[in-house]
């Protein structure tokens, strides 16, 4: 490769560092090339990107940004999976294919500004996401109305069962 390609690479690199939300490691020596463009599939269709850079090109694209710690997962054939969307989707899929592929072995990560081990990327893959976040606060704000009208309509409800059950109980005596 010349130098205007690395170059070009290197910017590319930058750019798309620049607001990812989480970065994986793995190492993918003796993974089959048709596992591997599954994997890219895979990762694609979740809104990630996979790749297989140069390890010194991450490294001096890193080099002075808060990413930096990174650099010292770079040794061996690595493959780099990040998401500019979700910080868990990368950590999800890549926990996947560790565990179905034993070839491919996850080396570490990046996520809020800290380098991760494995067990932090494990840990980063069983975070709730956004979508799930969301849910959540949504269902905490509906549930006070739901419960102030469950209490509202408990009075008149409990009434018509009253009433209901005294008529049974009269059209039995009769």
């Amino acid at each position: 490769m010349d130098r205007a390609g690395k170059a070009e690479i290197l910017g590319d690199i930058k750019e798309e560092f620049a607001n990812v939300q989480s970065v994986i490691v793995a190492h993918y020596a003796g993974v089959t090339v048709p596992t591997v463009t599954a994997m890219r599939d895979d990762f694609r269709k979740a809104g990630c990107h996979y790749r297989v850079i140069k390890n010194t090109l991450v490294k001096i694209a890193v080099k002075g940004s808060p990413m930096e710690p990174l650099a010292e997962l770079m040794k061996g054939p690595t493959a780099i999976m990040w998401s500019n969307e979700s910080a868990q989707e990368p950590a999800k899929l890549a926990l996947k294919w560790a565990k179905d592929e034993p070839k491919f072995v996850i080396q570490g990560g990046f996520f809020d500004g800290k380098a991760l081990d494995a067990k932090g990327v494990d840990a980063l893959s069983k975070m709730p996401g956004k979508n799930e976040l969301r849910a959540s606060l949504l269902m905490t704000f509906l549930a006070a109305p739901q419960d102030f009208v469950r209490q509202i309509i408990a009075g008149p409800q409990n009434f018509a069962y009253l009433l209901d059950a005294r008529k049974r109980q009269l059209e039995g005596q009769s």
